[in-house]
């Protein structure tokens, strides 16, 4: 028996497994890869320029003619940021994503944008069952119940294992996918076993041959126990307050040793912690406690850099391709869930 929900008909799919949006950690090999499984690949966005948006789509697009998403943070600060992220949505479609996945917002202004521009889908993750509900009302076609395990910015403030089925229960016939605290088979099973009809996994393929991540970054991934990982609001130059779940390292050593001084009063607070390049853009000085991922351009040591990672890296074991990864958590949880004799 196969793996398949009423989500893979939604999406066009044929397995129930997504790999999460973080930034550019998540590149057109990564999110081609994950597509050509069977998955939905979905392609780091965040707030990139219309240029870097091409790139990273046409890339992706000569990769795999399977579908694809792609991710946008959708908080709105300042007059103009509505605008600018339906115009966002509406590039992305234009060169080739078929869905859309938005974080951290409202998505009622962007649903229409999603809409008007072809026929894909809408998800939106979520922290609590009251965003869900809203989201519903907002028209998206599905939602992603995020756990308080989960690694980068965290909007959940439980379990995810108490979210998901009171999600489920909550918007129902909407399907309801699980992220946080999921990287495995046994994971899977459980949360389909609950009610979700898919996973979005972000650490599991931080684990993998494509994402963009620097090697010592992914060592650690594959190192860590879900005891190195704290949720905490360190890393807060460029997106103040919002918490994140990271690997604990020199840079969060230091400022636990210093008292957890607040922001102007930090250790090394300022300074650069090497360089960095983005997709499109130049190699520039990233400053400590700012956003960000340590890409594989990054010249710096990571133990000054944010470690973007989530509890389940107890459950990661080593790195490997993101095609095998899906196949292996599909293969395993459709054996645990119906197992043979």
């Amino acid at each position: 028996m196969g793996l398949r929900t009423p989500l893979c008909d939604l999406l066009g799919i044929d397995l129930p497994i997504l790999s999460a949006g973080m930034g550019f950690l998540a590149g057109p090999e990564l999110a081609a890869a994950v597509s050509q499984a069977g998955g939905l690949g979905v392609l780091g966005n965040g707030s990139a320029g219309s240029d870097v948006v091409r790139h990273q789509l046409g890339r992706t697009r000569e990769l795999t003619e399977r579908p694809i998403g792609v991710n946008l943070i959708v908080q709105v600060d300042e007059p103009g940021d509505t605008d600018y992220l339906c115009d966002q949505i509406r590039l992305a479609v234009e060169c080739g994503a078929d869905h859309v996945v938005l974080f951290w917002g409202d998505p009622a202004p962007f649903v229409a944008a999603v809409r008007e521009s072809g026929p894909g889908k809408v998800l939106l993750q979520v922290g609590s069952v009251r965003e869900a509900e809203a989201a519903v009302e907002a028209g998206v076609d599905a939602v992603i119940a995020q756990g308080i395990e989960a690694g980068g910015h965290v909007r959940g403030t439980e379990s995810v294992w108490d979210l998901l089925p009171a999600t489920v229960d909550a918007v129902a016939p909407v399907p309801v996918l699980a992220s946080g605290g999921v990287g495995d088979a046994e994971g899977v099973a459980r949360a389909l076993s609950l009610g979700a009809q898919g996973v979005s996994l972000g650490t599991r393929f931080v684990a993998s041959e494509e994402a963009d991540a620097h090697p010592a970054y992914k060592r650690r991934i594959v190192e860590a126990t879900a005891e190195d990982t704290v949720y905490t609001e360190l890393f807060d130059v460029g997106w103040p307050n919002a918490p994140h779940r990271v690997l604990r390292n020199r840079a969060f050593d230091d400022w636990e040793t210093a008292g957890r001084p607040a922001p102007g009063a930090r250790p090394g607070e300022g300074r650069p912690i090497g360089r960095l390049a983005v997709p499109g853009g130049e190699r520039r000085d990233w400053i400590r406690y700012s956003v960000g991922s340590p890409l594989a351009s990054f010249d710096g040591d990571i133990e000054d850099a944010p470690l973007w990672a989530g509890e389940s890296v107890d459950s990661i074991a080593g790195l490997g391709p993101a095609g095998e990864i899906v196949r292996s958590l599909a293969d395993g949880a459709a054996a645990i869930l119906s197992p043979v004799g």
